[in-house]
């Protein structure tokens, strides 16, 4: 039905040669992790090398980059470094936190301030704790069990205080620093599994000084925000909400005009994006974000714990979904009705994410899309192809595609064959994202 818009080239894109100059492979941690960037382990986060060189190539000072699933913020903070406008969107709380704190210009000394209040706070706080404090820092920790469940008493008495203390801070944006510093420890203080990215508990795992653990955090983002406020624009640091907008909402509905934008840059989640929703879930805990996973799950993109009753009736404009869809369904030795509703939901959410994605580019605005293709019960699931099916049938054309390799990510690089979901490279049998695509979409 769409293939007769479509090249025929657009069918597979693995022939597209690997541009080894988007790899970036020279690039050290350190590179990756400068300024602000390091703030937070965020899952799947593309480079920031990346999006520099994309923002360069495509638009001009002032001009307006937007990215509809912000993530960690990294286009939002490369945006504001090269003079540029940015428009920052997720659904995820723990997102838009971690993103405002990131592009936020802050007071250095009042940061330096609050961190000596705090650590003399803490050190009292280890020889003696009087009763009502104790009890006033419970108070204001969410009751869910599952703090509990990931928590040991001592480790969740010293994370109370911190947070309890925290909150004491007048100043929002400084507070939102320090609360950003609470989320990147609380992995190592609870019992999850450290090297795993899976929600595993590790019952012998050593208990960590938190309130060490918190300021030696704390110490490194400070001196990092720091580097970030010398490399603003000093327009930009006088009035930061004049050149950033940042939501915590839906990618289908950007608080932008319409044809109000210049450039899009972003990666959307994958098929499995409820996945990167466990990853949040101990700050989401804190916060109280998080009632319960399935509630939690629904709300990202895609999700197969979302009822979207109209999903069967709408029109995905990709024929490669419905031959992905097909091979699920032929397969009857395998419950796959859970799957085949996932893949639906996912690309239904994605098809009007990239609608609206058109309504706010100017004409002849482009939007690069960063997305890899993989692989589930031995289906092959051409995410860039039918990406890019779906923009062709809305109104945009390509304008190039960049086939890059992956030289590192947060995510694991192996799938379980039989269950489809991340694994230990020790169970892998492929490869999930060894290389990936940017798509360069053209709006008519």
């Amino acid at each position: 039905m769409y293939n007769d818009v479509i090249d025929c080239n657009i069918k597979n894109f693995s022939s597209i040669p690997l541009d080894y100059s988007w790899s970036f492979s020279d690039k050290t941690i350190k590179d990756t992790a400068y300024i602000t960037h390091n703030y937070y382990t965020y899952p799947a986060k593309f480079i920031p090398q990346l999006v520099s060189r994309l923002i360069n190539t495509y638009t001009k000072e002032k001009e307006l980059v937007a990215d509809p699933f912000m993530g960690s913020g990294t286009t939002v903070v490369e945006s504001l470094v090269s003079k540029r406008c940015a428009c920052g969107v997720d659904i995820n709380e723990i997102a838009y936190l971690i993103s405002k704190v990131k592009t936020t210009p802050l007071d250095i000394e009042l940061l330096k301030k609050e961190y000596l209040i705090l650590e003399e706070k803490f050190t009292n706080y280890s020889v003696l704790v009087e009763k009502d404090i104790l009890v006033k820092a419970e108070n204001i920790v969410p009751k869910n069990d599952r703090i509990d469940y990931w928590f040991k008493p001592k480790q969740k008495e010293e994370l109370s205080l911190i947070f309890y203390s925290i909150f004491e801070i007048e100043n929002i944006d400084i507070r939102d620093f320090y609360l950003v510093a609470f989320a990147q420890i609380l992995k190592t203080a609870s019992i999850w599994l450290q090297k795993s990215i899976k929600p595993t508990r590790d019952m012998k795992k050593k208990e960590q000084d938190s309130y060490n653990l918190f300021l030696c955090q704390a110490k490194r983002m400070i001196k990092r925000h720091e580097v970030y406020n010398t490399m603003l624009d000093k327009d930009f640091i006088s009035d930061i909400n004049k050149y950033r907008k940042l939501k915590c909402g839906d990618s289908r509905v950007l608080p932008l005009e319409n044809e109000e934008a210049d450039f899009i840059v972003t990666s959307p989640p994958y098929v499995t994006s409820y996945e990167y929703a466990d990853l949040h879930q101990l700050p989401s805990l804190w916060f109280g974000y998080l009632n319960t996973l399935p509630e939690f799950r629904e709300k990202f993109i895609g999700s197969s714990y979302k009822n979207r009753g109209d999903v069967d009736n709408i029109d995905l404009k990709s024929d490669i979904i419905i031959d992905t869809i097909n091979k699920f369904s032929s397969n009857e030795k395998k419950n796959n009705k859970k799957k085949i509703r996932e893949i639906k939901n996912y690309y239904a959410d994605m098809l009007e994410s990239f609608i609206e994605m058109k309504r706010v580019l100017k004409s002849g605005g482009k939007a690069a899309i960063v997305i890899g293709n993989t692989q589930f019960k031995n289906v092959d699931i051409f995410n860039a192809e039918i990406f890019c099916e779906q923009m062709l049938n809305i109104g945009f054309k390509v304008f190039d595609i960049i086939h890059r390799e992956i030289p590192s990510k947060m995510l694991p690089s192996t799938r379980d064959s039989a269950t489809g979901r991340f694994a230990k490279t020790s169970s892998m049998d492929k490869l999930v994202y060894p290389t990936e695509y940017i798509l360069i979409m053209e709006k008519v």
